[in-house]
């Protein structure tokens, strides 16, 4: 680590994630929410935090698992009864379905005025989304659902700026990416782990029938994951989040490493 950035570790170090009171989390898919941040998201709850859900599109070409003869217009209705179940596991009962067309059939400013309208509904002190810099990622509703995240994190405090997307500002002091492979905040979560598979593997079961390989797949890294980031910051198990404080939101290129 260069000295620059050990200094501007300790002047600005970013926010821990427990710090604040109302959470948003972002999710681009039914699902997305879950294995991105499920455990943290029942601990949170455990804690005591209020926390929201806003699922981006309908997850409609999700047919692949799907039992045979569903049509779109009914995955999307069965997709959303099963994010309402996977939420209620977690903790939380406050969800927003802004209902764009899985696969990036949209624009991404309409998400961006759809987003922004919640966030100002919501009044966020944090968000958390899928982290839109990952070079491997290639889902255009991930990158799509980062990248508004990340704008509308920035300027939610601006009333002047939220009225141009017809929304009201909100005090969001933070934007936390998870699915990232740079995090630098880790969440404990010993004891959630267990609830958040049940969430995502009992409660999305259009997505992971029974003997589905995705779900071994995913389980397992899942388990992989909250050792690795629990060993990397001594906590047992942990999920990892990118964290940026609104001082390393703009005009600080450091805290992207």
């Amino acid at each position: 680590m260069s000295l620059l950035k050990l200094i501007l570790k300790t002047a600005a170090p970013v926010p821990g994630i427990e710090s604040f009171e109302r959470y948003l989390f972002v999710g681009p898919h039914p699902d997305d929410i879950e294995i991105g941040a499920g455990a943290t998201v029942a601990a949170l709850r455990k804690k005591g935090k209020q926390i929201s859900f806003v699922i981006c599109t309908d997850g409609r070409y999700g047919l692949e698992h799907a039992p045979a003869g569903t049509t779109q217009e009914k995955l999307i209705e069965i997709r959303r009864q099963e994010s309402l179940a996977s939420a209620k596991v977690l903790g939380v009962s406050d969800v927003t379905f802004l209902q764009f067309s899985d696969g990036g059939f949209y624009e991404r400013n309409d998400l961006l005025s759809a987003l922004a309208k919640v966030i100002g509904e919501k009044k966020p002190n944090i968000v958390f989304a899928p982290d839109p810099s990952v070079t491997s990622e290639c889902h255009i509703d991930h990158l799509n659902a980062g990248t508004v995240s990340r704008q509308l994190a920035f300027f939610a405090p601006f009333q002047e700026i939220m009225e141009q997307y017809g929304a009201e500002s909100a005090p969001v002091q933070a934007i936390a990416f998870y699915m990232t492979a740079k995090p630098n905040r880790f969440f404990p979560t010993a004891g959630f782990v267990s609830q958040q598979k049940y969430a995502i593997f009992e409660c999305h079961k259009s997505q992971f029938p029974e003997g589905c390989p995705d779900a071994s797949s995913i389980s397992l890294y899942l388990d992989l994951r909250a050792y690795d980031f629990g060993i990397r910051s001594f906590r047992g198990k942990a999920e990892g989040f990118r964290v940026l404080g609104r001082t390393q939101m703009h005009c600080l290129p450091e805290a992207g490493d």
